[in-house]
């Protein structure tokens, strides 16, 4: 074999294993990606246990009305249905935090109460209020349970504002823009209740 045919044969052979690779990428993307997606929805739907539903919550986002609230943006929203029934909204929150944008993931129960609350992203100081970063959060957990009337209004503040909660050490801004994007969502979920939670619920 002369060298030129050593030439070609060895650029064939290249462009055959290129082709190759190109056809498997191809063939294999939307699996990839589809895992991808999966896993994505469940560290985002980590917030609520994956029991309680057994649709896809993050491929039926909510149309919201009225999103800009008192503390807080709502950014979007998603329902969790269990047999057709809706057992969950989630709430996406902005708001604005002591470093800046402080976004949360709040899921509330068809009852208005608090299922549990992730943070998707914050910009705080790393060892103070960059703690509201972290899942899970214990801090987060003592909002469990609650709802727009538990506490009452002047409860959903910290103690040293008078009100039921505690801060964040040496994050006061941080906890306050938390208390208080929560506190909005639950009064969102409580006024707009009917086109939350669907027909049926």
């Amino acid at each position: 074999m002369n060298r030129s045919a050593s030439v070609v044969t060895v650029v064939l052979l290249a462009l055959v294993g290129a082709s190759a690779t190109y056809v498997l990428q191809r063939s294999s993307a939307p699996q990839i990606a589809s895992e991808q997606r999966l896993l994505d929805s469940r560290q985002l739907l980590d917030v609520m246990p994956a029991a309680l539903y057994d649709n896809q919550p993050l491929e039926q986002p909510l149309t919201l009305a009225e999103p800009v609230l008192r503390h807080s943006t709502l950014s979007g929203g998603y329902r969790a249905t269990r047999s057709g029934q809706t057992v969950a909204v989630l709430l996406r929150s902005r708001s604005e935090g002591y470093a800046g944008t402080l976004e949360l993931l709040i899921a509330i129960d068809a009852n208005g109460r608090v299922l549990g609350v992730k943070t998707l992203e914050q910009r705080e100081t790393p060892g103070l209020g960059g703690y509201i970063g972290e899942w899970p959060n214990a801090w987060l957990q003592t909002f469990l349970g609650k709802s727009r009337t538990e506490p009452t209004d002047a409860g959903w503040a910290l103690k040293k504002d008078q009100g039921q909660f505690d801060q964040i050490a040496g994050a006061t801004i941080t906890s306050r823009a938390a208390i208080n994007a929560i506190h909005d969502a639950l009064r969102y979920f409580d006024e707009h209740q009917a086109l939350l939670l669907g027909a049926g619920s």
